[in-house]
């Protein structure tokens, strides 16, 4: 391998300027990625934001209706991988290995681990709206469609996979939003001591 041969090195055996540019950018995103992990409500309100500007391109344009199906399939995927659980129970059912959700009462608290976190959900979300507004800057995306279908069509597929994921839920005693371990309150101290 000669000198330069390795991704983003230059001649020279330096890394590139382009290389070194997209590696700062890259540096940057992550900050700002980083910065916005607490402010889970502020995230969440600029993705409706987003989304609610893209629902207005699109109503105004009354075009792209593929690329709108496309980014709500995209999305109700995203939303069954966060209501899911990261070990799916029925696979867990026929082995005994490893720990599995809690059946009953009385079982060893378990907080519900998503199969998507909610930071990934959020991520993948604002990112979906954000290539599906820059589709709609292409002519090629918008393609002739019949759109009440799509919406019937949406609605039921949505219809379906939330009962099947119902279903599941029930099946396996699992709710998908947790606040916590239960805590209990002992006796309360009458605040008496006893002298030796």
């Amino acid at each position: 391998m000669s000198e330069g041969d390795s991704v983003g090195d230059s001649v020279h055996g330096k890394p590139s300027v382009v290389y070194r540019f997209f590696t700062r950018l890259g540096q940057i995103y992550q900050s700002w990625l980083d910065k916005s992990t607490p402010y889970t409500a502020v995230r969440w309100v600029v993705t409706l934001g987003l989304s609610f500007v893209y629902m207005i391109r699109v109503y105004l344009l009354q075009g792209w209706y593929i690329v709108t199906y496309a980014l709500g399939i995209y999305h109700l995927n995203l939303f069954i991988a966060f209501l899911s659980p990261k070990v799916d129970p029925s696979l867990m059912e026929d082995s005994d290995d490893g720990p599995s959700l809690p059946t009953k009462q009385n079982e060893e608290f378990r907080p519900f681990i998503r199969r998507l976190p909610e930071f990934k959900f959020w991520h993948a979300a604002t990112k979906g709206i954000l290539v599906a507004m820059v589709c709609t800057f292409f002519e090629a995306f918008n393609v002739p469609v019949f759109w009440p279908i799509l919406v019937m069509y949406f609605i039921m597929l949505f219809c379906i996979t939330m009962k099947r994921q119902i279903k599941h839920m029930i099946k396996y005693r699992y709710i998908p939003f947790t606040h916590g371990k239960r805590r209990y309150k002992g006796k309360e101290d009458a605040g008496k001591t006893f002298a030796s």
